[in-house]
Protein backbone atom coordinates (compact mmCIF):
# COMPACT_ATOMS: atom_id res chain seq x y z
CA UNK A 1 0.00 0.00 0.00
CA UNK A 2 1.45 3.38 -1.01
CA UNK A 3 1.69 6.24 1.46
CA UNK A 4 -1.09 8.14 -0.33
CA UNK A 5 -3.34 5.07 -0.38
CA UNK A 6 -2.67 4.41 3.29
CA UNK A 7 -3.61 7.97 4.23
CA UNK A 8 -6.83 7.72 2.22
CA UNK A 9 -7.72 4.37 3.81
CA UNK A 10 -6.98 5.77 7.27
CA UNK A 11 -9.29 8.72 6.61
CA UNK A 12 -12.12 6.41 5.57
CA UNK A 13 -11.72 4.46 8.81
CA UNK A 14 -11.85 7.56 11.00
CA UNK A 15 -14.73 9.90 11.88
CA UNK A 16 -14.06 13.62 11.57
CA UNK A 17 -13.13 15.76 14.56
CA UNK A 18 -16.68 17.07 14.88
CA UNK A 19 -18.47 13.85 13.96
CA UNK A 20 -22.23 14.47 14.47
CA UNK A 21 -23.45 10.86 14.46
CA UNK A 22 -24.13 10.40 18.18
CA UNK A 23 -25.98 13.33 19.86
CA UNK A 24 -25.19 12.19 23.40
CA UNK A 25 -21.48 11.89 22.63
CA UNK A 26 -21.49 15.23 20.81
CA UNK A 27 -22.95 16.88 23.91
CA UNK A 28 -20.39 15.20 26.17
CA UNK A 29 -17.59 16.24 23.80
CA UNK A 30 -18.82 19.84 23.86
CA UNK A 31 -18.91 19.85 27.67
CA UNK A 32 -15.40 18.44 27.88
CA UNK A 33 -14.04 20.96 25.39
CA UNK A 34 -15.39 23.74 27.59
CA UNK A 35 -14.02 22.19 30.78
CA UNK A 36 -10.68 20.91 29.44
CA UNK A 37 -9.73 23.07 26.49
CA UNK A 38 -6.23 21.63 26.14
CA UNK A 39 -7.41 17.99 25.86
CA UNK A 40 -7.93 16.08 22.61
CA UNK A 41 -11.75 15.93 23.08
CA UNK A 42 -12.53 14.39 19.69
CA UNK A 43 -12.78 10.95 18.07
CA UNK A 44 -9.53 9.16 18.88
CA UNK A 45 -7.60 7.88 15.84
CA UNK A 46 -6.19 4.38 15.75
CA UNK A 47 -2.54 3.85 16.63
CA UNK A 48 -0.23 1.77 14.45
CA UNK A 49 0.19 0.93 10.79
CA UNK A 50 -2.52 -0.34 8.44
CA UNK A 51 0.00 -2.94 7.30
CA UNK A 52 -0.05 -4.66 10.71
CA UNK A 53 -1.14 -8.28 11.11
CA UNK A 54 -2.86 -7.72 14.45
CA UNK A 55 -5.66 -5.33 15.35
CA UNK A 56 -6.33 -4.77 19.06
CA UNK A 57 -9.82 -3.43 19.70
CA UNK A 58 -10.97 -1.72 22.88
CA UNK A 59 -14.32 -0.39 24.02
CA UNK A 60 -13.99 3.40 23.80
CA UNK A 61 -11.57 6.19 24.84
CA UNK A 62 -11.24 6.80 28.56
CA UNK A 63 -12.13 10.30 29.71
CA UNK A 64 -8.76 11.11 31.24
CA UNK A 65 -6.86 8.65 29.08
CA UNK A 66 -7.24 8.62 25.30
CA UNK A 67 -9.80 11.44 25.28
CA UNK A 68 -7.17 13.60 26.93
CA UNK A 69 -4.07 12.44 25.07
CA UNK A 70 -5.50 11.53 21.65
CA UNK A 71 -3.90 8.07 21.52
CA UNK A 72 -5.72 4.82 22.39
CA UNK A 73 -5.08 3.47 25.91
CA UNK A 74 -2.64 6.28 26.62
CA UNK A 75 -2.74 8.11 29.93
CA UNK A 76 -4.75 5.68 32.02
CA UNK A 77 -4.04 2.40 33.80
CA UNK A 78 -5.15 0.15 30.94
CA UNK A 79 -2.21 1.37 28.86
CA UNK A 80 0.20 0.62 31.70
CA UNK A 81 -0.58 -3.07 31.19
CA UNK A 82 -1.33 -3.14 27.46
CA UNK A 83 1.72 -1.39 26.07
CA UNK A 84 4.47 -3.15 28.06
CA UNK A 85 2.76 -6.44 27.17
CA UNK A 86 2.92 -5.62 23.47
CA UNK A 87 6.60 -4.77 23.84
CA UNK A 88 7.22 -8.07 25.64
CA UNK A 89 5.89 -9.91 22.59
CA UNK A 90 7.86 -7.88 20.06
CA UNK A 91 4.80 -5.91 18.97
CA UNK A 92 6.13 -2.56 20.16
CA UNK A 93 9.38 -0.63 20.55
CA UNK A 94 10.53 2.13 22.87
CA UNK A 95 9.47 3.08 26.36
CA UNK A 96 5.82 3.74 27.07
CA UNK A 97 5.54 7.11 28.76
CA UNK A 98 1.75 7.55 28.84
CA UNK A 99 2.00 10.39 26.33
CA UNK A 100 1.58 10.46 22.53
CA UNK A 101 5.01 12.10 22.20
CA UNK A 102 6.84 9.41 24.20
CA UNK A 103 8.34 7.88 21.03
CA UNK A 104 6.66 4.53 21.67
CA UNK A 105 5.82 2.72 18.43
CA UNK A 106 3.92 -0.41 17.46
CA UNK A 107 5.37 -3.23 15.38
CA UNK A 108 2.95 -5.33 13.30
CA UNK A 109 0.12 -4.21 15.58
CA UNK A 110 -2.58 -1.55 15.46
CA UNK A 111 -4.94 -0.40 18.22
CA UNK A 112 -8.45 0.93 17.76
CA UNK A 113 -11.76 1.22 19.62
CA UNK A 114 -15.25 0.00 18.85
CA UNK A 115 -16.54 3.50 19.72
CA UNK A 116 -14.21 6.36 18.81
CA UNK A 117 -15.54 9.09 21.15
CA UNK A 118 -15.50 9.06 24.95
CA UNK A 119 -18.91 8.13 26.41
CA UNK A 120 -20.29 9.23 29.78
CA UNK A 121 -19.45 6.71 32.53
CA UNK A 122 -17.43 4.78 29.90
CA UNK A 123 -20.66 3.12 28.70
CA UNK A 124 -21.55 3.50 25.02
CA UNK A 125 -25.16 2.93 24.04
CA UNK A 126 -26.15 0.32 21.42
CA UNK A 127 -26.88 3.08 18.89
CA UNK A 128 -23.37 4.49 19.44
CA UNK A 129 -21.76 1.12 18.76
CA UNK A 130 -23.85 0.92 15.58
CA UNK A 131 -22.88 4.43 14.47
CA UNK A 132 -19.17 3.61 14.73
CA UNK A 133 -19.49 0.18 13.14
CA UNK A 134 -18.69 1.40 9.57
CA UNK A 135 -15.40 2.91 10.73
CA UNK A 136 -14.17 -0.36 12.24
CA UNK A 137 -15.32 -2.28 9.18
CA UNK A 138 -13.49 0.13 6.88
CA UNK A 139 -10.39 -0.10 9.03
CA UNK A 140 -10.32 -3.89 8.86
CA UNK A 141 -10.87 -3.79 5.10
CA UNK A 142 -7.95 -1.39 4.74
CA UNK A 143 -5.50 -3.74 6.47
CA UNK A 144 -4.13 -6.03 3.71
CA UNK A 145 -2.04 -8.18 6.06
CA UNK A 146 -4.62 -8.54 8.82
CA UNK A 147 -4.56 -12.00 10.39
CA UNK A 148 -5.75 -11.63 13.96
CA UNK A 149 -8.15 -9.56 16.04
CA UNK A 150 -7.78 -9.10 19.79
CA UNK A 151 -10.89 -8.08 21.71
CA UNK A 152 -10.06 -6.14 24.86
CA UNK A 153 -13.19 -6.94 26.83
CA UNK A 154 -16.56 -8.52 26.11
CA UNK A 155 -18.01 -5.36 24.58
CA UNK A 156 -15.20 -5.23 22.02
CA UNK A 157 -15.76 -8.94 21.30
CA UNK A 158 -19.45 -8.32 20.65
CA UNK A 159 -18.67 -5.26 18.52
CA UNK A 160 -16.34 -7.27 16.28
CA UNK A 161 -18.98 -9.93 15.74
CA UNK A 162 -21.56 -7.28 14.90
CA UNK A 163 -19.21 -5.61 12.42
CA UNK A 164 -18.65 -8.96 10.69
CA UNK A 165 -22.34 -9.94 10.81
CA UNK A 166 -21.70 -13.00 12.96
CA UNK A 167 -24.00 -14.50 15.59
CA UNK A 168 -22.77 -13.91 19.13
CA UNK A 169 -24.15 -17.27 20.25
CA UNK A 170 -21.77 -19.01 17.87
CA UNK A 171 -18.68 -17.29 19.32
CA UNK A 172 -19.01 -17.08 23.09
CA UNK A 173 -16.66 -14.76 24.94
CA UNK A 174 -14.05 -16.35 27.19
CA UNK A 175 -10.71 -15.00 28.32
CA UNK A 176 -7.87 -16.42 26.21
CA UNK A 177 -10.23 -18.14 23.79
CA UNK A 178 -9.29 -18.11 20.11
CA UNK A 179 -12.12 -18.14 17.57
CA UNK A 180 -11.59 -19.07 13.92
CA UNK A 181 -13.83 -16.79 11.88
CA UNK A 182 -15.37 -17.55 8.47
CA UNK A 183 -13.32 -14.81 6.78
CA UNK A 184 -10.07 -16.54 7.74
CA UNK A 185 -9.22 -14.23 10.64
CA UNK A 186 -8.85 -15.32 14.24
CA UNK A 187 -10.43 -13.48 17.14
CA UNK A 188 -8.82 -13.75 20.55
CA UNK A 189 -10.66 -12.65 23.68
CA UNK A 190 -9.32 -11.02 26.83
CA UNK A 191 -10.81 -9.46 29.89
CA UNK A 192 -10.36 -5.71 29.73
CA UNK A 193 -7.01 -4.54 31.12
CA UNK A 194 -8.69 -1.99 33.39
CA UNK A 195 -7.56 -1.08 36.87
CA UNK A 196 -10.79 -2.54 38.26
CA UNK A 197 -10.17 -5.96 36.69
CA UNK A 198 -6.55 -6.11 37.83
CA UNK A 199 -7.30 -4.82 41.33
CA UNK A 200 -10.01 -7.44 41.83
CA UNK A 201 -7.84 -10.24 40.41
CA UNK A 202 -10.20 -10.92 37.53
CA UNK A 203 -7.24 -10.25 35.25
CA UNK A 204 -3.57 -10.73 36.12
CA UNK A 205 -0.54 -9.76 34.09
CA UNK A 206 0.13 -13.45 33.46
CA UNK A 207 -3.42 -13.96 32.20
CA UNK A 208 -3.12 -11.00 29.86
CA UNK A 209 0.20 -12.26 28.53
CA UNK A 210 -1.40 -15.67 27.97
CA UNK A 211 -4.14 -14.13 25.83
CA UNK A 212 -1.70 -12.12 23.71
CA UNK A 213 0.45 -15.24 23.30
CA UNK A 214 -2.63 -17.13 22.08
CA UNK A 215 -3.19 -14.42 19.44
CA UNK A 216 0.41 -14.41 18.23
CA UNK A 217 0.62 -18.21 18.15
CA UNK A 218 -2.69 -18.55 16.28
CA UNK A 219 -1.39 -16.42 13.42
CA UNK A 220 2.07 -17.98 13.25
Amino acid sequence: MTTAAAKMADALAMPGRDCPLCPRLVQFRTENRAAFADWHNAPVPSFGSLTARFLFIGLAPGLRGANRTGRPFTGDYAGDLLYPTLKAFGLAEGEYGASPDDGFTLVDARISNAVRCVPPQNKPLPAEFAACRPFLLAEMAAMPNLRGLFAIGRDAHDAVLSVLGLRKAAYSFAHGKVHSLPNGLVLTDSYHCSRYNTNTGRLTEAMFHQAVRALVDSAA
